[in-house]
């Protein structure tokens, strides 16, 4: 007989959400720190975009040296993320959040002051570590505090977040670039960080308590080797595709299939000893999630979205400056419009969630972000009409994202909101990893014929980029078909919160 699941969480009486809809001014504080502590993370996330080549010639670097200063963000998240569902049960809300934003605070520090590549480096590194915990802390908080009926409003602002610090982070870097050295992109975080880590200490209270369970070690071990050799493989796979995307493609490295070897083995074996270790309520990672329906089908979504959409961020600046010729200041400017289309259009659709439901929502913004490919698809040289795409691309974004997270998470027990976030996030990771480098090798290999045939470097890269962009426009229409089967959780239309029985069907994910 399985037994009865018990919370892996134990809750202070604060988080449970009142029967009013309206938040308390705790709640309505510690959500306020947590938004600007991750903005200021998420800000750092893409302000090196641009700052590549200028840090190259600082520091005399390859462009295949300068490259790991991304990769090894990204690989970072990959490996961290997935255990952040432990951490928000171990440790308490403001324990987390000094662990989060000390970390990245101290990375910070390490890349302002850093005098070669290698502590450059390793600053990005534990920058990054510091950035995974922030998000999920973030969306756990928000769904334990905010009652279901308000998810998609609460969630908007979020949103407001996830797109509009992305969107910053070229347009300020372009900026502070042209007039200071590539160090003040971290002197200038560096204070904002400070300040949210101390004010966040100051107010932040406790919306869990820590559960003194110990992590299993083998988990966290299966989890670093899968996850991290898995993103790296599928960054590293398409064999390159940043600076001569038009040569001809030897083929994917063989570092990068090994690595990609070595991580599906290394997950499954995770998989396997999570489906053990949530018997005993001590999976590093539960994956009794997967037992929701919406959960499953709006992480199936996210996948393919995901893939399609890292993509066309990908290509998208390499068409502009090697095609375009136009200059990073000026890309950044020309993303601009679309990541503050999102923001200020993310409240609005969180409260029409709350109104209307997902699916409403879902299916013509999906349908606008093909539209908005399917315009970018076309590399046009006249700038105005890649902003013109990327802008349709942007809003139907708006109409995706709060849907999406808020679906995934409330038709979650309360207890198992951590390590929902947690997948949420891994499953970005990797789904934008493999979509990148999906992309990246049809752009490298279509270049690579074009230009075997006559043409110009730059019509071959032109080529290529319309290539990818129209497989990202045909996995969007998946993703139209796919938002289908998204139903709204009964929760979402009350101000109850989202509790399970002590038995629950997600038990028969288990194996017996």
């Amino acid at each position: 007989m399985p037994r009865a699941y018990t919370p892996s969480v134990t809750r202070s009486p604060a988080p449970a959400a009142p029967s009013s809809a309206a938040l308390s001014p705790r709640d309505r504080s510690v959500i306020a720190l947590l938004l600007i502590s991750a903005f200021v993370v998420i800000l750092n996330e893409t302000i090196l975009s641009v700052a590549l080549p200028p840090i190259m010639d600082d520091l005399d670097l390859a462009e295949t040296t300068a490259q790991w200063l991304t990769t090894g963000f990204m690989l970072t998240m990959a490996v961290v993320i997935p255990i952040t569902g432990f951490l928000m049960g171990r440790f308490s809300t403001r324990q987390v959040f000094a662990i989060a934003m000390t970390t990245f605070t101290a990375g910070t520090l390490i890349c302002a002051v850093s005098p070669a590549f290698l502590p450059l480096l390793l600053g990005r590194i534990v920058q990054a570590s510091g950035t995974a915990i922030m998000m999920p802390l973030l969306m756990t908080t928000v769904m334990n505090l905010v009652p279901p009926s308000r998810h998609g409003q609460v969630m908007g602002n979020i949103s407001i977040v996830i797109s509009v610090a992305p969107a910053l982070g070229p347009t300020l870097s372009g900026l502070i670039l042209s007039f200071a050295p590539w160090r003040f992109l971290f002197v200038l975080v560096l204070p904002i960080a400070v300040a949210a880590l101390l004010i966040g200490l100051r107010r932040i209270e406790n919306v869990s308590e820590a559960d003194p369970k110990p992590a299993d070690a083998l988990s966290v071990l299966l989890s670093a080797v899968g996850f991290g050799p898995l993103v790296y493989g599928l960054t590293g796979i398409s064999g390159g595709g940043h600076g001569g995307a038009a040569e001809a493609p030897s083929g994917p490295p063989v570092a990068a299939l090994v690595a990609l070897a070595v991580g599906v083995v290394a997950l499954a074996l995770f998989v396997l000893r999570q489906l053990r270790l949530q018997r005993r309520e001590r999976a590093l990672l539960d994956l009794r999630t997967f037992a929701s329906r919406n959960f499953a089908v709006a992480v199936g979504l996210m996948v393919v979205m995901m893939g399609s959409m890292f993509g066309v961020v990908v290509l998208l600046p390499i068409f502009l400056q090697r095609v375009l010729e136009l200059s990073t200041l000026s890309v950044g400017l020309m993303m601009l419009p679309g990541g503050l289309a999102m923001g200020l259009l993310a409240p609005f659709v969180g409260r029409l969630f709350d109104r209307v439901g997902p699916r409403p929502l879902l299916v013509p913004g999906l349908a606008a972000v093909v539209v908005g490919i399917g315009i970018m698809s076309r590399v046009p040289e006249q700038a105005w009409l890649i902003v013109v795409g990327h802008v349709v691309m942007s809003l139907g974004l708006a109409f995706v994202f709060t849907p999406l997270m808020t679906t995934a998470m409330g038709s979650l027990p309360r207890r198992l909101y951590p390590h929902g976030s947690a997948i949420v996030g891994t499953v970005q990771q990797v789904a934008g990893a493999a979509g990148a480098a999906l992309m990246v090798s049809v752009m490298a290999r279509v270049a690579a014929g074009t230009t075997a045939g006559g043409a110009t470097e730059l019509a071959g890269i032109s080529a290529g980029t319309s290539a990818a962009f129209t497989i990202s426009a045909a996995l969007g229409l998946l993703t139209v078909a796919i938002a289908l089967f998204i139903r709204r959780n009964p929760a979402d239309a009350g101000d109850r919160p989202v509790e399970a029985g002590p038995a629950e069907p997600e038990e028969t994910v288990a194996p017996a």
